[in-house]
């Protein structure tokens, strides 16, 4: 339901804040029924607490947004900016009585230039739209994350996201070139360039991205596009060990390969996969390893790396025939964390990146934490640049399985730091991963990051309680 300024219901805190919003938004834009601001609470991800927004505000125009981000600097109120919320560290998630500012509603396309190979778009451009939308000209956005078909730019670049092509392409903060940001006092800044090259300054760019919505609201990006690549051709291996699959890995990205894609599949993935879509994938594999090439002769690449997983111990080597074939097995792929939702009902699913050379120590380790905590663990990983999302299923309504999930979970980012990896490659830190975030960077890292924000955000008051 939406509220007008007559029919919403408050007491006197929140009347003076929907008085002062509506002031310079209209009507349709301020929502403050109960029922519909509970449903902006929260994004995707398990075991995040999150509190009671006072409002939510959709505005169309920049100049709406420096309006809101005005009336919370003189209200001292805090702003949880979000996307679609299809994000998995909590980082989306509103603070107790404070002003979701969802950002959705300004999902226009303003400019794609052939020429100097750039799209300019608002925060709340879907990411298959943009997608799409660039094909037409010949182009190519790369950053492909798994839920590209419901995610938005503005979250992409919030949580520095990445997908199945990052293997070759790398992720979303290699194509922002530019943004405009309203600040937290609401003043307009603009960051970067539309140029091909450009070093004047400190990188605030890069600085934004990544940043989940702490330092600024992103209101415009400039992102850098490639020309539309040939369509890419798959391949499926077959292994009786994750440790095989991880050794054809580790030969392929020695060999100097460059595939568009690198993925793995252990078999736990693969049954889950096969019982929710009937999919036919071999289930009597303990890993699927799928390649692909976006090259000018896709077969000799499938070819020499077809041998590679051969020599690495390979059981079976399957070139796709065609794309038809091609987005099969893709499909198969990106439908991993759902199928993997449907064991038990509920999955925390982890993002831990690590050296290649490393992936098969990854695997082995989360398959004994599984063991030792009596759970379903499954995992599909990026495993070309070492990304792992181990997945934990379990049941939400069984207290001890709960619990065993968090402290496996947990187990598993401190796996992945101790060879030598990361906390998150590009989900985020958002509330579920604070603790770890300040394991990883330590305390003299987390004091520099915290006079970062407090100079941006002095009053703290922009999405309070994320990253530290």
């Amino acid at each position: 339901m939406i509220m007008s300024r007559i029919e919403a219901p408050r007491d006197q805190d929140t009347g003076t804040l929907v008085d002062r919003l509506l002031a310079g938004l209209p009507a349709e834009a301020v929502l403050t029924d109960p029922d519909v601001t509970d449903s902006y609470a929260n994004d995707m991800a398990s075991f995040c607490p999150s509190g009671t927004p006072a409002v939510v505000v959709l505005p169309r125009t920049v100049e709406q947004v420096q309006h809101v981000m005005r009336v919370a600097t003189e209200l001292r109120l805090p702003v949880v900016p979000q996307g679609a919320r299809t994000g998995l560290s909590g980082a989306a998630n509103a603070s107790e009585g404070c002003i979701v500012l969802s950002l959705v509603k300004m999902d226009r396309i303003l400019e794609i230039s052939p020429v100097d190979r750039i799209a300019v778009v608002e925060p709340g451009v879907i990411n298959a739209t943009l997608s799409r939308a660039v094909n037409e000209h010949g182009l190519y956005y790369p950053p492909d994350p798994s839920s590209w078909e419901m995610c938005t730019i503005g979250g992409n670049i919030g949580t520095a996201s990445g997908g199945l092509c990052c293997v070759k392409y790398g992720v979303t903060a290699e194509y922002v070139l530019g943004l405009d940001v309203v600040l937290a006092d609401g003043r307009l800044m603009s960051t970067g360039r539309r140029t091909a090259k450009g070093v004047a300054g400190y990188d605030l760019t890069r600085l934004f991205v990544g940043s989940e919505g702490s330092l600024g609201i992103v209101v415009k990006a400039i992102l850098a596009l490639r020309p539309q690549p040939p369509q890419q051709l798959v391949l499926a291996a077959e292994f009786g060990s994750a440790a095989a699959a991880c050794d054809a890995v580790c030969r392929i990205m020695a060999g100097g390969h460059v595939p568009s894609l690198l993925e793995l599949m252990d078999r736990t993935t693969v049954k889950a996969v096969n019982d929710m879509a009937h999919m036919g994938l071999p289930e009597t594999t303990e890993a699927l390893l799928l390649a692909a090439f976006d090259t000018l002769d896709p077969a000799a690449d499938l070819a020499a790396v077809g041998a590679l997983c051969e020599a690495a111990g390979a059981t079976q080597v399957v070139p796709a025939e065609d794309a038809a074939e091609s987005e099969l097995l893709l499909q198969a792929r990106r439908l991993s964390l759902t199928a993997l939702e449907a064991v038990k009902g509920t999955t925390m699913i982890d993002d831990v990146c690590v050296p290649r050379s490393r992936l098969g120590e990854m695997l082995e380790g989360v398959e004994r934490i599984g063991e030792k905590y009596r759970l379903t663990i499954g995992v599909c990983a990026h495993a070309g640049d070492g990304n792992t999302h181990p997945t934990v299923c379990f049941d939400a309504q069984d207290a001890d399985e709960s619990r065993r999930a968090r402290e496996s979970f947990d187990e598993i980012m401190a796996l992945g730091l101790e060879l030598g990896g990361t906390i998150t490659g590009e989900h985020g830190v958002g509330v579920l991963k604070k603790e770890w975030l300040a394991r990883e960077i330590g305390p003299v890292g987390v004091e520099m990051q915290r006079a970062v924000k407090a100079s941006f955000d002095p009053l703290g008051i922009l999405n309070p309680g994320k990253l530290f």
